[in-house]
């Protein structure tokens, strides 16, 4: 592939300009503030202090700090592709979430015929932009921005229609978004993968190897979203003692499998030392395993047993799976999206139906019908008003029994993952397009495609090849 084959000067430019003239008309026509941020319905007899961005705008931000932080350090691992890693991470974000809030909104935030924008909408955005990062791992080194823009473009509709029939239609329990955010992206990302697939890859590339500054850069991502994972698991449950205890189950999983982490990383190196890529990914696995669960009422001790089993599954997930796919299923992912988001995501789902099928009412007391709103008695059961004298508001549910909810959320795991394996397979064809400037095999995981370098941008390699020179002599 000829280097003129990969310019940006015209391709980006054009592509970007033409998504943003179309936004901004689409927003023109069809955005407007919802109740919480609309001057109009502010009177005297309106608590400020009462506006919904006191309780949601501290989740965003701490989101916020995860998506271009914490992920955009993250996936600057490769010695030569640190740029890559995080411009590409800023610029698909910012996208995306400027699209899923179009989108997501259509199907979720919309009434007479104008999407109603406040913080909370922000906040699925975000979660759809998440989505669209997580399968951005797959393919990290391996395609141009325009490709992962035409990506988000494409993978934003499918979430969202996706996530859309699962809640209106099967209307299952995924507090941290196990099945939605990370199954579905782990196999959107394996899908576009699969047919992205690159036979000379396999073999090793020069270029596709860390440095010591990479390393420390990555794993400041991995501290980034360590510390505001909570926060991610429990933006959207309810609030209150459901979100208390999202809260400490969340940091009690994230524990768990960051101390097995050290223990399997040092275990099962044959020089006994610890691997970065492990403490960089590993230790966020209990965050994923404890997330369908996650406000339920399954004991501090269950969810310290899900951080260490989701962090065991991910670590021989990177050791011994992710080398099989990549020999011989054609899926090469680069950042073993399947072992932290995909390995997990099916634990966290197990758990997770396991608690639904547990749950009683000597437990949770009448309360159990606001977390399991399905399995509420329908209008007109006595029952139901014998609930609404002990919880005011309660809304009628579906009468569903624990072992019906269990098979409606399987239901889910299985139609989310064909939705987003068929999306991403289907998105892969579509990259293919000879004229979004796709990297030729020797130029990926490289900066140096798509970048101005600065002056100094050797030096590191210098540096480290005159001390192994000292270090060789001295020796």
């Amino acid at each position: 592939m000829g280097k003129h084959s990969t310019s940006l000067r015209v391709r980006l430019p054009v592509f970007v300009l033409v998504l943003e003239v179309v936004i901004l008309g689409l927003y023109a026509g069809f955005v407007t503030y919802d109740d919480n941020t609309d001057a109009k319905l502010q009177t005297n007899e309106t608590n400020p202090m009462d506006n919904a961005v006191y309780r949601d705008y501290p989740f965003f931000a701490d989101i916020q700090v995860m998506i271009f932080i914490g992920f955009g350090c993250l996936l600057a691992f490769f010695r030569v592709y640190g740029f890559g890693g995080m411009v590409f991470n800023f610029l698909t974000a910012t996208f995306a979430i400027q699209w899923a809030i179009l989108v997501q909104g259509y199907f979720q935030f919309s009434h007479d015929g104008k999407i109603h924008l406040g913080v909370i909408n922000l906040i699925n955005a975000e979660f759809a932009c998440a989505v669209v990062l997580i399968s951005f791992g797959a393919v990290l080194g391996k395609t141009s921005p325009v490709q992962l823009l035409v990506m988000a473009l494409l993978e934003v509709p499918v979430f969202s229609v996706t996530e859309w029939v699962v809640l209106k239609y099967l209307k299952i329990n995924d507090a941290g978004g196990s099945i939605l955010i990370h199954l579905f992206a782990c196999y959107f990302g394996l899908g576009v993968t699969f047919v992205l697939y690159r036979p000379r890859l396999n073999e090793g590339h020069a270029k596709e190897n860390t440095s010591y500054q990479s390393d420390m850069l990555s794993v400041m991502g991995t501290l980034f979203l360590w510390v505001f994972w909570p926060s991610f698991n429990s933006a959207l449950t309810l609030k209150g003692d459901d979100q208390h205890r999202a809260i400490l189950h969340t940091f009690l999983g994230l524990g768990a499998s960051t101390l097995t982490a050290f223990a399997l990383s040092a275990m099962l190196n044959k020089n006994g030392k610890l691997t970065m890529a492990d403490v960089q990914n590993v230790t966020l696995a209990g965050g994923v395993t404890v997330g369908a669960s996650v406000d339920m009422m399954i004991t501090p001790a269950v969810a310290f047993a899900l951080g260490i089993m989701g962090c065991t599954a991910c670590m021989l997930g990177y050791k011994y799976l992710s080398p099989f796919l990549a020999r011989h299923l054609r899926i090469q992912d680069q950042c073993g999206i399947h072992n932290l988001h995909g390995l997990t995501g099916l634990i966290s789902c197990a758990a997770g139906i396991g608690a639904i099928l547990t749950a009683k009412e000597e437990v949770y007391g009448p309360s159990m019908y606001q977390i399991f709103t399905h399995r509420a008695p329908i209008a007109g059961d006595p029952k139901l008003l014998e609930l609404q004298k002990l919880i005011p508001g309660l809304q009628p549910g579906l009468g569903r029994t624990a072992e019906e909810q269990a098979l409606y959320q399987v239901a889910a795991i299985f139609s989310t993952i064909a939705a987003a394996a068929l999306g991403g397979i289907l998105t892969g064809f579509v990259l293919k397009l000879p004229y979004l400037a796709s990297p030729s095999d020797d130029f990926c995981f490289d900066d140096e495609l798509f970048f101005d370098f600065p002056p100094d941008y050797d030096s590191p390699v210098k540096v480290n090849n005159i001390t192994t020179t000292v270090d060789s002599a001295a020796a």
